[in-house]
C-alpha cells in the first residue's frame, strides 16, 4: 500500500509540475511575442480572462501539489530520493511568493483597467519579466521531478 501511495502521489505531483511547465512555456513562446501589439483598447480581453482562469485553477492545484509533495517527502525521507521533491517544494514556494508578491499586484492593476499606453507598458513589461522568472522556477520544478523519476528508474538502493 505504501508503494502505491508513493507512486500515485509522485505521479500527481509530476502532472502538476508538467501543467505549470506547459502553461509557462506556452506563455513565453506563443503569447509574449504578440505583447507588443497590446494597447489600452485591446489588452483586457487578451489577458484578463486567461489570467483569472489560471489564477483560480492554479490556486487549488498548488495546494494539492504541495500536499502530494509532502507525502512523497515523508515516504522517501530515509532515501536519497527525498531531495528531489524537497527541491520541488522549494521551487513551488518561491514561485508562489513571486506570484503573490510581484505578479498579483500587477494583475490587479491590469484588471482595473489601464487607459494610458505608457502606463500599460510600465505594468506589462515587469509583469512579463516576473513571469519569465516564474517559468524558470516552474522549469526547475519539472526538472526536479524528472530527475526523481529518472533516478528511481535506475535505482540501486533497496526500498524500505
Amino acid at each position: 500500500m505504501r508503494q502505491k501511495v508513493l507512486v500515485v502521489s509522485a505521479a500527481f505531483l509530476f502532472l502538476c509540475v508538467s501543467m505549470y511547465l506547459g502553461t509557462g512555456w506556452s506563455l513565453l513562446l506563443f503569447s509574449f511575442p504578440s505583447a507588443k501589439a497590446l494597447t489600452p483598447a485591446n489588452y483586457q480581453p487578451y489577458l484578463i480572462p486567461p489570467v483569472e482562469a489560471a489564477t483560480h485553477f492554479f490556486t487549488y492545484m498548488t495546494g494539492a501539489m504541495l500536499a502530494a509533495a509532502l507525502v512523497v517527502i515523508y515516504l522517501e525521507w530515509k532515501t536519497r530520493y527525498r531531495w528531489w521533491p524537497i527541491l520541488t517544494v522549494l521551487a513551488v514556494i518561491a514561485a508562489t511568493l513571486l506570484t503573490t508578491q510581484g505578479i498579483f499586484p500587477l494583475n490587479h492593476e491590469l484588471e482595473a483597467g489601464i487607459a494610458d499606453a505608457a502606463r500599460l507598458r510600465a505594468v506589462l513589461d515587469p509583469w512579463m519579466s516576473l513571469n519569465r522568472w516564474r517559468v524558470a522556477l516552474w522549469t526547475v520544478q519539472w526538472l526536479a521531478m524528472m530527475a526523481y523519476f529518472g533516478l528511481k528508474a535506475y535505482r540501486t538502493e533497496p526500498q524500505p
